[in-house]
């Protein structure tokens, strides 16, 4: 009983292989030397991009959650309490 299973473990497992190995999405494209100087000559463009769209998502984030943050902490309650027996 105990070969039988191993046999058959070993067979599902084989089989999976074969079944994963066979199936490609798409072929492999070749990049040639031109594409690929093309492609680096583009990345330090591409930095500067996403580190200043990142830097604008950031800024306007903070922006955000600092005035979201002014009118929820306790220090604002409690000054708009004396700003309000004041009057």
């Amino acid at each position: 009983m105990k070969l039988k299973e191993t046999m058959m473990i070993a067979v599902a497992a084989l089989a999976f292989m074969l079944i994963t190995g066979v199936a490609k999405s798409e072929e492999v494209k070749t990049i040639t030397p031109q594409e690929f100087a093309s492609n680096v000559a583009q990345v330090p463009g591409k930095l500067v991009t996403f580190i200043g769209n990142e830097v604008e998502k950031t800024k306007e984030y903070q922006a955000n959650s600092w005035a979201e943050m002014k009118t929820k902490w306790p220090f604002t309650m409690i000054k708009s309490k004396k700003d309000e027996s004041q009057n």
